[in-house]
């Protein structure tokens, strides 16, 4: 699971970066300070695991991760190789949603790309780069399948829904947004890597004033919270800034703080969240003295797929899955209690995996 964090130069991505992952990745005050993609793995926020660590005092606790990858910034003409952009385009290409951080924030000690603060102009830069990348995907997609189209007539309800979609992103309009309601359509929109129709949150970078008031009065935000409501995007405040000085406070500290602020989580644990969420995800977990665990699965997979997240041996073996809610375990205290209580269930081969489940595998090989 890999998330990209994009924008123009100097919007906060790269600081965003090192609060993220704790990394010290240069973030200096000039366009392309980071050449290479910088990655970064980092957990996704559950109390759930905290809870049973003290359960069961494990050897190991391992949560479920998200990989967050730092990618330069776009400038205007980077589908054409302004600015390394086809490079920079080209590791977008390979995550399966996007960060994009617009700046909200005034500062005259740092400078824009473009002279000035303006969301909406800044986002309809990197979206219009992202769209003319496709619209050459699409084209040279288009050639490929008129040229099969004669040993394969069946290809010519792919052609179609292929120049639809090309006259889509000739208008200006984004892969996201294009409808599709045929399965076989909507697969094929799906296997082609389309870097509009990657699923977005907008982070919108607010000033360290912003972040600390009991009410955000920033019309740079407004505006970018209009423009996600128009895409169904996610958004989400932060401030950058604050978030790499608060990620370095002890746990106690750091708790303290958010209190006071009136929250549980930090802008970066919502963000790490709802990029879960946005991908369709869901953790189950298995616990045990040498190890508890959160394993990241697709909303809507069965209990057999599910185990062969942990093995493959458990799925080509499945015989059944014993499963009890965390809430319910959680209440007892124990498994042996919950099983006493009759709150183990017995699933078979057509159950879906239920987010927060705990799961015991039973399988033969």
């Amino acid at each position: 699971m890999k998330i990209g964090i994009v924008g123009l130069p100097n919007v906060g991505k790269s600081t965003l970066f090192n609060a993220i992952t704790r990394a010290k990745v240069s973030a200096a005050n000039y366009p392309f300070c980071t050449i290479d993609p910088n990655v970064g793995v980092v957990a996704v926020p559950d109390s759930r695991l905290d809870f049973l660590e003290g359960m069961y005092h494990p050897k190991r606790t391992v949560p479920a991760v998200i990989e967050f990858v730092d990618i330069a910034g776009l400038v205007a003409g980077a589908s054409v190789g302004e600015g390394l952009g086809n490079r920079f385009l080209s590791h977008i290409r390979e995550v399966d949603a996007i960060v994009h951080v617009v700046r909200c924030f005034e500062d005259g000690g740092i400078a824009h790309v473009n002279g000035s603060i303006d969301p909406k102009r800044d986002i309809e830069v990197v979206e219009l780069e992202l769209i003319l990348s496709d619209i050459e995907l699409v084209e040279r997609r288009i050639a490929k399948t008129e040229k099969a189209l004669k040993g394969d007539k069946s290809l010519s309800g792919e052609l179609e829904l292929l120049k639809k979609l090309l006259l889509w992103l000739q208008s200006g309009k984004n892969a996201r947004s294009f409808e599709v309601h045929e399965k076989a359509h909507r697969d094929i929109i799906t296997a082609s890597p389309l870097l509009s129709n990657k699923p977005v949150i907008y982070a919108a970078n607010i000033s360290d004033d912003d972040f600390f008031s009991d009410e955000i009065s920033n019309t740079y935000y407004t505006t970018v919270t209009e423009i996600a409501e128009k895409e169904s995007a996610g958004v989400l405040a932060i401030s950058a800034r604050a978030e790499e000085e608060i990620i370095w406070l002890k746990a106690d500290e750091r708790e303290a703080f958010l209190k006071e602020l009136g929250t549980r989580q930090s802008g970066l644990d919502r963000l790490i969240s709802e990029g879960y969420r946005l991908l369709g995800l869901i953790s189950f977990l298995t616990v045990g003295e040498d190890e508890v665990r959160a394993w990241t699965i697709s909303d809507g997979t069965k209990a057999p797929q599910a185990a062969g997240k942990i093995h493959t041996d458990f799925e080509r073996g499945f015989i059944r899955a014993e499963i009890v809610e965390f809430e319910q375990l959680k209440n007892c205290g124990s498994w042996s209690a919950a099983k006493d209580k009759g709150l183990i269930r017995s699933e078979g081969k057509e159950y879906i995996i239920k987010d927060g489940d705990i799961i015991l595998f039973r399988f033969n090989v």
